[in-house]
């Protein structure tokens, strides 16, 4: 059997590509401690906030919350997002605010860690929340297949 593979190269964007600042997909990491007792309510308030991000963010590409193997009261977001404005209509959308109040009342922790270019406005909007922020920065190495990070 005789397989052929072809490759694009128009496809995959290198990062040493000059794009508009904030116009490339990024990675964010939440990290949330939920108050000892309040697992099950801060769940409820979890899946209420991914049903509304899912109906109402096109720009939020993948949107999971995870339970930490190590320790039952931390977990974690992990989002990505197709730019920087998808981020701050994320920040913006009424339901997502909701959940940022009712986080304060269940958990006793929240840290952000972004991986990859965001915009200025991005950052400012996170200190604005005075969330403590960790920002991998991308390097000229890698790419991102541009195609797949289209909003439809």
């Amino acid at each position: 059997m005789l397989l052929i593979f072809t490759i694009s190269f128009t496809e995959a964007a290198h990062h040493d590509h000059k794009s508009v600042e904030g116009s490339n997909p990024f990675i964010l990491i939440a990290r949330i401690h939920v108050k000892e007792g309040m697992v099950e309510e801060y769940l409820d308030i979890a899946n209420e906030v991914d049903n509304a991000v899912e109906l109402s963010e096109p720009g939020m590409l993948f949107h999971n919350f995870d339970a930490d193997p190590d320790d039952p009261l931390a977990f974690t977001w992990t989002e990505v997002y197709s730019n920087s404005e998808a981020f701050i209509k994320h920040d913006a959308n009424p339901p997502v605010q909701e959940y940022v109040k009712k986080h304060s009342e269940l958990a006793d922790g929240f840290t952000i860690e972004i991986y990859g270019n965001v915009s200025k406005k991005v950052i400012e909007t996170i200190d604005r929340l005075g969330v403590p922020l960790k920002h991998f920065k991308t390097t000229r190495v890698g790419y991102v297949r541009e195609k797949n990070f289209k909003e439809h």
